[in-house]
């Protein structure tokens, strides 16, 4: 007979997987429009998902790497093309 610890997904792990995927979609949003604003937003939710930690650590550590990237992407785009940033 084994015995495994029972596993209980606290309420924080599910806003914090919730936080990081909410902060991919606006990263993703943010390259087409207005970088300036929602992107700053949604890096800001992503460290918030860091914070609470639990199951989905990866999800949110990946939701940091994608807003850098689209930070730096949409921000390149809009300074090309002459829309605004803010």
């Amino acid at each position: 007979m084994s015995a495994h610890p029972e596993s209980r997904e606290r309420p924080a792990d599910a806003v914090g997987g919730l936080l990081a995927s909410l902060s991919i979609f606006a990263s993703l949003v943010g390259v087409a429009y207005r970088p300036g604003r929602l992107i700053p937003v949604a890096l800001l939710l992503a460290l918030v998902a860091v914070a609470l930690g639990g199951r989905y650590l990866r999800l949110a550590a990946f939701a940091i790497g994608i807003g850098g990237a689209c930070f730096v992407i949409g921000m390149a785009a809009a300074v090309i093309t002459d829309h605004p940033v803010f």
